[in-house]
């Protein structure tokens, strides 16, 4: 054999070895959004507009664009504010076992919501809510709202988990009293790596604080989600233009609190899934298969509690 067939030989193996650890990790992507602006009601979001985004995104279509990425299972956030649109969501994901849980839409500022939450909470697949800077809501305002803060304390009674949205230090400096009031709340932070540190001193050394203290709570989940954003002024697609802030938040949280969320189809402003979990899936892979593991799905049963549908789907005792 001379050395170039050595070299193409070797060159084949390790395209095999590659091919087969993307084949057979599972990937539970922790954040999606349905919706379908065709319904006769239409839909509150997106505008009609933002011509990336304004048709169905419908599990099907899902399955089609993250075709052959290894991702087996989805979590679908609310992008809604109307109630109603809390059981569309749940029964449009039981026709496709790809929907292994959803985040609703409840507002723990009203009185309605225990009773709210326990009908949606008959459904396995429902598993949490979404709070915070979104909808007119302020989470900063809430954690001094009594009502609030019991509507929460139920939340976790019942097992269930609350993504926090959208980060700026405000919201996640509220974190840090909502877990001390409430410590066995699950929270997942949502979207942390497309926070810009802020350039006013005094904002920054408020995140920074509150990071530092959210770190050392074990219920505090952050979900690498909008990895892939605009900086300097472009898009950029390669890893090393984000690691930094990547690492910032991995050796802050490390292995056991990190979670994938592609945030289809809302990353399509600025990649497809396939670009963003390319990026995504070459930092993780520096630290090692355990912790890729954990990423792409063992730390999601853990935050969400999720309901594995297909057989294709890992489980906590895989």
């Amino acid at each position: 054999m001379n050395r170039r067939d050595c070299l193409a030989l070797t060159l084949s193996a390790a395209t095999s070895v590659l091919v087969d650890r993307t084949r057979f990790l599972p990937i539970i992507d922790t954040h999606i959004h349905l919706f379908d602006p065709t319904r006769p009601q239409g839909v509150p979001w997106p505008a009609k507009d933002d011509q990336r985004l304004y048709r169905p995104a419908m599990p099907g279509r899902y399955r089609n664009v993250t075709e052959g990425l290894g991702i087996v299972g989805a979590i679908e956030v609310e992008c809604s504010p109307w109630f109603e649109d809390n059981q569309w969501v749940l029964d449009i994901a039981a026709q496709d076992p790809i929907v292994v849980g959803t985040i609703g839409n409840l507002n723990p500022e009203r009185r309605e919501f225990c009773r709210q939450l326990e009908g949606l909470h008959r459904n396995p697949l429902f598993r949490g809510i979404r709070y915070g800077n979104i909808w007119n809501r302020s989470l900063a305002t809430g954690v001094s709202n009594p009502e609030v803060i019991s509507n929460l304390r139920f939340l976790a009674e019942a097992d269930l988990a609350l993504d926090v949205a959208n980060p700026e230090p405000q919201l996640i400096a509220a974190v840090v009293p909502l877990t001390d009031r409430i410590p066995r709340l699950r929270v997942v932070i949502d979207h942390l790596p497309a926070l810009d540190p802020p350039r006013e001193r005094s904002a920054r050394a408020l995140l920074q604080g509150a990071l530092q203290e959210l770190a050392q709570r074990r219920e505090v989940y952050v979900k690498i989600a909008e990895v892939v954003h605009p900086g300097d002024g472009q898009i950029h697609y390669d890893v090393d233009f984000y690691h930094l802030r990547l690492d910032e938040i991995w050796d802050r949280f490390g292995a056991n609190r990190l979670l994938y969320g592609s945030d289809w189809p809302n990353s399509d402003h600025y990649a497809p899934v396939r670009e963003e979990l390319r990026v995504v899936r070459e930092y993780i892979r520096r630290k090692g298969t355990a912790a890729e593991e954990k990423l792409f799905w063992r730390n999601s049963v853990a935050a969400y509690r999720w309901v594995k549908r297909a057989p294709d789907q890992p489980s906590s005792g895989s």
